[in-house]
């Protein structure tokens, strides 16, 4: 970067969009700046007043929060800065979506070398004390040229303190929301392999949403 984004410079550059915002949920911007250095921006500029009031603020300075707890991690992009208390500066990291059709593109041998550099990946992120929760999501990790894997958005993300209290009792629960995350991506990265099997709580769920998707008996 060649300095800190503001907001007029925000206004004037040229910027694509990643992805549009709707909700409470950021607008998020592919920058490129004066300098010829291209950034990304999640701003919440556009949303209503109660979220740019109430909402956006906190957002924006708890993921730069985990963020700042994450800035060693090789596949998490660094926070660069703020524009304003509504927008958040990212590096930009090029890659593409996770999906089915990836481990084929990747080849066999690729993307089981792939799924084991995630599940490296979101270890070494619990161990820095961040679990991210939202994991599940194929808009959340990417696939680079290298092959690496790259975790993004971690506006939903549980930041403990190594040793803490929470970090002792109430982290090991959450870590199942991207342990499971990841049993997902490993099976769809793995071309042809057998499912997993699934949990009790997993079999018992599917089987009552069966049971109130089925229509009722005439009599």
């Amino acid at each position: 970067m060649t300095g800190p984004l503001v907001r007029e410079e925000l206004a004037s550059a040229e910027a694509t969009f990643l992805k549009r915002g709707q909700g409470a949920k950021p607008d998020v911007l592919l920058v490129k700046r004066s300098g010829g250095d291209s950034v990304v921006v999640k701003d919440y500029s556009q949303r209503s007043p109660w979220v740019r009031r109430w909402l956006a603020p906190r957002a924006v300075a708890r993921e730069e929060r985990v963020l700042e707890a994450l800035r060693d991690h090789a596949s998490v992009p660094r926070v660069l800065g703020r524009v304003d208390p509504l927008a958040l500066v990212l590096e930009y990291r090029k890659g593409e979506l996770l999906s089915r059709s990836l481990a084929s593109r990747l080849g066999e041998e690729r993307a089981a070398q792939f799924a084991l550099k995630l599940a490296a990946a979101v270890a070494q992120m619990h161990r820095c004390g961040v679990v991210h929760l939202d994991l599940r999501h194929r808009d959340n990790i990417l696939c680079d040229a290298q092959a690496q894997p790259v975790l993004l958005d971690f506006v939903a993300a549980m930041c403990f303190r190594p040793g803490s209290f929470w970090y002792r009792w109430y982290r090991p629960t959450v870590l199942l929301y991207d342990e499971y995350a990841l049993s997902k991506w490993q099976d769809r990265l793995r071309p042809g392999a057998e499912p997993r099997p699934r949990s009790l709580w997993r079999r018992l769920r599917s089987a009552l949403k069966r049971v109130r998707q089925t229509p009722p008996r005439e009599s």
